[in-house]
């Protein structure tokens, strides 16, 4: 209607192609022109000055023979100062963009190992950026972006590349366990040779010091005492003790019944198995 009229409007971030007898004429910017129809003027298309992004699946082998598939994110704009080569050279622009980046993916993913491929991503991704801007500049488009933004494995590739991940992890938990076992293992027969240590100490202070107060008690008893020997002595001090332990059996309340011989000749029995083992063991030192 508004080329009956010799007018047509032009949208915001479009051009609109201008042909005189079906010859280019001029770029239409946005906004409302005149176009008179009897002088073969005639709106031949529009374009769009607008970003698009066009996704582009690859399917490739490594050089370790791996198939993958990467996926790259192509994002281009018609050049404002070109558009009659965007309009005019070019009849489908994302199919040749779609040639472009098979031919660069398919060049470089080649010579990497699979590992490689996700390493160098970036790499990839910038020489499929410069083999598009040099080509498409020639049809009047612009390269914004490349990005690769997958890179897919076969389904069975990528299954064993996690068994293999998940084993190193199981293989390092399990190290890092001995690991803590054995520290715990140390420290637990650290803290028990420490601890029968300090045991056997107070074991010899305490047997030190029954022998001092034996020999303090031997001593002062022959000095107020005239004609009493040692064993003398000694055999008070067991009839002493004997009786004391006996007192302390009783007195407990949650001891077990014990027989012991009660006569006084147990203590002769238990003095003489005592002197008997000092004998011996002087014997032995010998």
């Amino acid at each position: 209607m508004g080329q009956a009229l010799g007018c047509i409007q032009v949208n915001q971030s479009k051009v609109a192609v201008r042909e005189q007898f079906g010859k280019f004429d001029n770029v239409l910017e946005p906004g409302c022109h005149c176009l008179p129809w009897c002088f073969g003027y005639k709106i031949a298309g529009e374009l769009s000055l607008r970003v698009r992004q066009l996704e582009v699946r690859c399917e490739t082998k490594t050089k370790d023979n791996v198939f993958v598939n990467v996926v790259a994110s192509i994002q281009y704009r018609a050049l404002p100062e070109k558009i009659a080569d965007a309009f005019y050279k070019l009849s489908n622009a994302n199919s040749q963009i779609q040639a472009y980046v098979f031919d660069v993916i398919r060049a470089s993913v080649p010579k990497l190992e699979l590992d490689a491929v996700f390493e160098q991503k970036s790499d990839i991704a910038k020489a499929v950026e410069e083999e598009l801007a040099k080509a498409m500049s020639t049809y009047g488009y612009e390269i914004v972006q490349t990005l690769i933004v997958d890179i897919v494995p076969d389904v069975h590739v990528k299954r064993a590349m996690n068994e293999i991940n998940a084993a190193a992890r199981h293989r390092l938990a399990a190290k890092e366990k001995a690991e803590a076992e054995k520290i715990l293992q140390i420290k637990r027969a650290e803290g028990e040779a420490e601890s029968k240590y300090l045991a056997g100490l107070g074991i010899a202070r305490q047997r030190q010091a029954i022998v001092d107060g034996l020999r303090d008690s031997v001593l002062v008893f022959s000095e107020n005492v005239p004609g009493t020997s040692a064993k003398d002595v000694m055999d008070m001090v067991l009839v002493t003790q004997y009786f004391d332990t006996m007192k302390e059996i009783g007195a407990s309340s949650k001891s077990s019944s014990v027989f012991i011989p009660h006569g006084p000749g147990a203590v002769r029995d238990v003095a003489s198995q005592i002197r008997e083992g000092l004998l011996q063991a002087d014997y032995a030192k010998e």
